[in-house]
């Protein structure tokens, strides 16, 4: 296998006999073929849309399918075969409907066909480096080409829960496709592969704009909310990953249950809609931190976890029976729940299972942290913020988040913020912010000195506020007192990465590691025109930041 789509890949070069999130060989070969076969469609998917041929359904599969293959999403070789197979169905599907229409001579691509009656993985494993022989060996195009792909799986799942919203914009698919078959030109060079890679940006602040109108949509725009981090008695399901729509979902089954439902990792921001907090007071408290210590939080929870979306880690015997996945997400022999036409699991056997189980027995001595800290909650009171940066009462405001992870060197960031003088605010969102959540850091005036802006895919309401806070100043977004100090761990964080570049964004630091994937001709690359950097220290990149 190969593989360095993560920030945890091994020795930071790549994994090859296993995967550091838990990945087989297996799994990691049929998730190629799988992206294969997506490319294979990627022609003809372009050639329906110039027809004028409707593929809807096969948009949001593609999205989907391309979703799973983020790291810790799915690690079920049966369901990345199932998937193959439908992939080739729509794509033979298609392919009829548009020679229906005209002659065509197809890429070669296009005819590709695994034999189902062999070993899947096996036929896998030669599409682990066909990206580098795309690219005739040229490592920097070879790096651009997996900062795209890797890009587009991002792009793909903020897409996935935009469209699970209402929320759809025909130009994101199209670029999908685009995107997927340039991965099989080799008449593209470097400064093509640059504007592809800030493509991927473009499509992807698209497509986070789109999700945040589908949540305010349906749930109202966030507002500052006191979450408890303490439990309280009673039996009680605890609900992990993004998905917001799923965890509605539960909780329109669990009312008149007499069950708790907790959030867990980037659902906390889920308790400052409006529309969550007045509709289902079942929905109570956040419980544990972030993904990776979930195999602690998970074997402490007394009541059933679902998890909706990344981050799943391999479970562990202690809790695997009262772990439910939906979605795209999946392991072998956990209990998965299929989704009805509307989108929609039956979330009975966790509500049974919930019932079975203790719960909780006591009340929890009370704490708590605040979220609900989105752009139209700041922007609110942005002439507060500006007279407080007139005043001189605050002097910077540091956006610290990104993905949180287990490898060494994450406490950077707690370090950092517990750094950050008092005259300055800390802004936040994914799941980074666990290393720091649950500070003290006090207010300026009425101001919060650390601000939860939300979710992963929230970073567009951070770029709102930062948007809006340089029209209020009237200055371009890279003359305002901002530094951003970012983590990152998955796909996504690769794609909101390129959102930044490619808005223009200047001086982000970027850790723990930077990606094995960047060569060091584009990073250099990158930091010339961007002046992106790696972290070095706490104290040595404060004091760089407020110079």
């Amino acid at each position: 296998m190969f593989c360095e789509q993560c920030e945890q890949t091994a020795s930071g070069n790549g994994c090859h006999q296993w995967g550091a999130c838990g990945k087989s060989p297996e799994v990691n070969a049929v998730q190629d073929l799988l992206m294969y076969c997506l490319r294979s469609i990627a022609p003809i998917a372009l050639k329906a849309y110039e027809l004028g041929i409707p593929n809807r359904e096969l948009d949001r599969f593609t999205c989907e399918s391309i979703f799973s293959t983020m790291t810790n999403v799915n690690f079920n070789p049966k369901r990345f075969s199932d998937s193959t197979k439908e992939a080739l169905h729509f794509r033979e599907t298609l392919k009829q409907a548009v020679e229906n229409h005209t002659s065509i001579q197809w890429p070669e691509i296009c005819s590709y066909q695994p034999n189902f009656e062999e070993s899947l993985a096996e036929q896998g494993q030669q599409f682990a480096l066909d990206l580098i022989q795309k690219a005739s060996g040229n490592i920097d195009i070879y790096s651009l080409q997996l900062t795209t792909i890797y890009g587009l799986k991002g792009l793909a799942s903020y897409t996935f829960h935009a469209y699970e919203l209402g929320q759809e914009d025909e130009k994101i698919y199209q670029f999908i496709y685009e995107a997927l078959a340039s991965l099989d030109r080799q008449d593209l060079d470097l400064n093509a592969w640059v504007s592809l890679a800030l493509k991927v940006g473009e499509m992807n602040l698209r497509a986070m704009e789109l999700l945040d109108a589908g949540h305010t949509g349906h749930y109202g725009h966030p507002t500052p909310t006191t979450v408890p981090l303490n439990h309280r008695q009673g039996k009680a399901i605890l609900v992990s990953g993004h998905d917001i729509k799923q965890l509605e979902a539960l909780l329109q089954q669990t009312a008149e249950t007499g069950i708790t439902v907790y959030t867990h990792g980037e659902l906390l921001p889920a308790h400052g809609y409006p529309v969550l907090k007045q509709k289902y007071p079942q929905l109570y408290g956040h419980f544990g931190t972030a993904w990776q210590n979930q195999t602690k939080d998970f074997a402490k929870f007394p009541g059933a976890i679902v998890v909706t979306t990344n981050c799943l880690m391999p479970p562990h015997e202690t809790y695997d029976q009262k772990l439910f996945t939906i979605g795209p997400v999946g392991y072998p022999g956990l209990n998965y729940l299929p989704s009805d036409e509307n989108g929609t699991p039956d979330f009975t056997p966790v509500i049974q299972k919930a019932l079975e189980l203790p719960g909780f027995s006591d009340d929890e001595t009370p704490r708590e942290v605040k979220t609900g800290f989105a752009h139209n909650a700041v922007l609110n009171v942005a002439d507060h913020v500006i007279e407080a940066v007139k005043q001189g009462k605050i002097r910077h405001f540091f956006l610290v988040g990104g993905c949180d992870g287990a490898k060494p060197g994450r406490s950077y960031y707690t370090e950092f913020v517990e750094k950050v003088p008092e005259d300055c605010v800390v802004l936040t969102l994914a799941c980074g912010k666990f290393r720091f959540f649950d500070q003290q850091l006090g207010e300026i005036g009425n101001i919060p000195r650390l601000m939860d802006v939300g979710q992963c895919n929230d970073a567009y309401s951070a770029i709102q506020i930062a948007l809006g806070l340089a029209k209020a100043f009237d200055i371009g977004v890279n003359e305002l007192p901002l530094s951003m100090i970012l983590s990152w761990y998955e796909q996504k964080a690769v794609a909101v990465l390129l959102t930044l570049l490619y808005l223009g964004i200047q001086d982000i630091r970027l850790g723990p590691t930077l990606p094995a994937f960047i060569s060091p001709n584009v990073f250099k690359l990158l930091s010339e025109t961007y002046h992106l950097k790696p972290i070095s220290t706490p104290d040595e990149d404060l004091a760089a930041c407020l110079a």
